[in-house]
């Protein structure tokens, strides 16, 4: 049995925490104390499972020995310039999160194929709008950004529904049924042999701001464009303005840089926009729950955290 340790929480708010609570009870060993818990004293953490904390909170942790992110991405963790390097930053790759992002980009790409917002507006105002969508999937190829754990598990579920799949990558990726384009060079001709674009690249320096006019006017007229990968990729002007313009004729948007993204936001009621609040890849708390006692229990044992955050470059 692992030695007795306590695990701070923050992620979801404090009415989060029954459900905390009970993912975790199967591990005794592990005792979780919430974030805000006026009893808690800094030094007593020994692991922390955090969304968003505040800047130097964890620093404040002297005897923290991992950090664990709540989602896919860690941005708001490794953020924070006084983050503690030499701690382990976790991010939460695991099966049960790659399989829902599968499902959310297969969802997608049916919803801008069938033209579901289109519908959801006719249904909304009581009025019936025979939509004949002008496609079948396996006339409409996928162009996938990223060829990870999920942009490889989203290709072959979308394969097995018909769609045709290409891949686009920094180093060529090899994956059954699907052309890999790679690198600068091969860019232009992977977008321009897709009609509806996925972005689940990681976040780096390079792709802040990518999807934004120059890379769009690339894709063909009419393309559909699924935003699932970082908040920081997204140009929303750019983005309004092929949504406007008809050059994209829709879109799904699941991240964003300022979450959650205003009520005012003009995305919010574009007819051509399908707006998700970050739920594409995320598990359920008891999942989470169950890999971060694992992760921990094998840590303890003296093996590797997987899935690390690499601060020397940036993800």
């Amino acid at each position: 049995m692992a030695a007795r340790r306590v695990i701070v929480v923050k992620s979801g708010g404090e009415a989060a925490l029954p459900e905390w609570r009970a993912g975790f009870a199967a591990a005794p060993w592990l005792e979780l104390r919430w974030w805000d818990d006026p009893a808690l004293r800094p030094e007593e953490v020994d692991y922390a499972l955090v969304w968003d904390p505040e800047p130097g909170r964890l620093a404040a942790m002297p005897n923290l020995r991992a950090c664990f992110g709540s989602g896919a991405g860690v941005d708001a963790i490794a953020t924070d310039p006084a983050y503690p390097k030499h701690i382990p930053l976790v991010r939460m790759s695991i099966p049960a999160a790659t399989e829902r992002m599968g499902e959310f980009v297969c969802w997608s790409a049916l919803s801008l194929l069938k033209e579901a917002r289109r519908m959801a507006i006719a249904q909304a105002e009581r009025r019936w709008d025979e939509v004949n969508a002008p496609h079948r999937a396996s006339q409409r190829t996928i162009g996938i950004m990223g060829l990870g754990e999920m942009g490889t598990r989203a290709a072959t579920m979308l394969r097995g529904i018909g769609f045709p799949v290409i891949g686009w990558s920094r180093t060529r990726k090899s994956v059954p049924g699907i052309e890999s384009y790679a690198g600068l060079a091969e860019l232009d001709a992977f977008l321009a042999a897709s009609d509806m674009l996925v972005c689940l690249l990681p976040a780096t320096p390079e792709t802040r701001g990518i999807i934004a006019t120059p890379l769009l006017a690339k894709l063909p007229q009419g393309a559909g464009f699924i935003g699932v990968g970082r908040g920081m990729q997204h140009n929303l002007p750019d983005i309004l303005a092929a949504l406007d313009s008809g050059h994209l004729s829709g879109a799904v948007l699941d991240v964003f840089e300022q979450e959650p993204l205003p009520p005012e936001h003009p995305l919010w009621t574009h007819p051509r926009a399908i707006v998700t609040a970050h739920v594409a890849s995320l598990p359920s708390r008891a999942e989470r729950a169950a890999a971060v006692v694992e992760r921990i229990a094998a840590f303890e044992r003296g093996e590797p955290l997987p899935n690390l955050f690499d601060h020397a470059k940036g993800y």
